[in-house]
């Protein structure tokens, strides 16, 4: 297939997967779907060839994925359920549900928060950008929790600056592979685009300032004798993928993470056991001081739940 564009590529590091569930879990902006469509127009080739969706990759592999340019989005709104923590004039605090997107982009332009919010407050049209209109950040599609939305541009523009000078408080649950030593910590390690994985991050030494600070809240082990601490995490800096990548980098991955964790772990899991539970800003408009929490989830709760906790190490 002939491109201008040059395509991802995707160097195959542990073989065995079906080439649509390595490439989606690789590329987190491409759904399973959305691979197998590019591989059915010859959009994704392996070693130069073109493979059938059901090709298991080997090792060694360089898969080439051709992701088409950006399509204009029309942004309709829908009535999908939203968790709604809060809201004002000037605000909307929600936690945001698993598996949710938060804005389109390729593979995704419907189902996302973004037509959820349009539907909830159709006054957000044009407020910060027609793609992400209100949208100040964003959790991975498979990470839930507390999100806040600016209702005018006003409050777009505050919150804006509240992130950008580090005063927003970002608090997370998070469970790692592993019984993790110490009770507490600081991470400190630049962040930047992994060089062989682009819609990867990777620790690197000519990566942005990146600080996360934790707390061990308790070490746990499964039926099997596996081991996992669960912590809470405080995002000090706020890089794509920022948990998942310093966690991984330590040696202790995210538990169900097929990103940045080994994939016989994260076949154990609903998803990636990553909430972030607690945001606290200034107000926007008030200067008022507010924190918002989003209980733990069913899914991750449940989950917890089939662990036996280890008082001692």
């Amino acid at each position: 297939m002939s491109d201008e564009r040059d395509p991802v590529i995707v160097t195959v590091t542990r073989g065995g997967e079906r080439v649509d569930h390595h490439v989606a879990a690789a590329l987190a902006d491409l759904s399973r779907t959305a691979v197998q469509r590019l591989i059915q127009a010859g959009a994704i080739t392996i070693n130069g060839a073109a493979v059938l969706v059901s090709y298991k990759v080997q090792v060694g592999d360089e898969i080439s994925v051709f992701v088409p340019a950006p399509e204009a989005v029309a942004l309709a709104p829908e009535a999908i359920p939203l968790d709604v923590l809060y809201e004002d004039r000037d605000i909307l605090v929600v936690s945001k549900a698993a598996g949710m997107v938060v804005h389109p982009g390729a593979g995704h332009s419907e189902g996302t928060l973004v037509n959820a919010l349009l539907a909830h407050c159709p006054d957000l049209t044009g407020v910060g950008g027609k793609i992400r209109p209100g949208i100040v950040h964003r959790l991975d599609r498979y990470t839930s929790g507390v999100m806040v939305v600016a209702k005018h541009d006003q409050a777009l523009r505050n919150l804006q600056a509240q992130f950008k000078r580090r005063t927003v408080r970002k608090r997370y649950t998070a469970l790692v592979v592993g019984y993790v030593p110490q009770d507490d910590g600081m991470i400190e390690a630049p962040i930047g685009r992994d060089r062989h994985h682009r819609q990867r991050m990777a620790v690197r030494g000519d990566g942005k300032l990146s600080r996360t600070r934790w707390h061990v809240v308790a070490r746990y082990r499964d039926a099997d004798g596996r081991r996992y601490t669960l912590l809470d995490v405080q995002l000090l800096t706020g890089r794509t993928h920022q948990i998942r990548v310093h966690f991984s980098w330590m040696g202790y991955p995210l538990a169900g993470d097929p990103v940045y964790g080994p994939s016989e772990s994260a076949k154990a899991w609903p998803r990636q056991f990553l909430h972030s539970r607690e945001l606290e800003i200034d107000h926007p408009v008030s200067g008022e001081d507010m924190c918002f929490q989003a209980p733990l989830p069913p899914d991750l709760g449940e989950a917890l739940a089939m662990l036996t906790e280890v008082l001692a190490l």
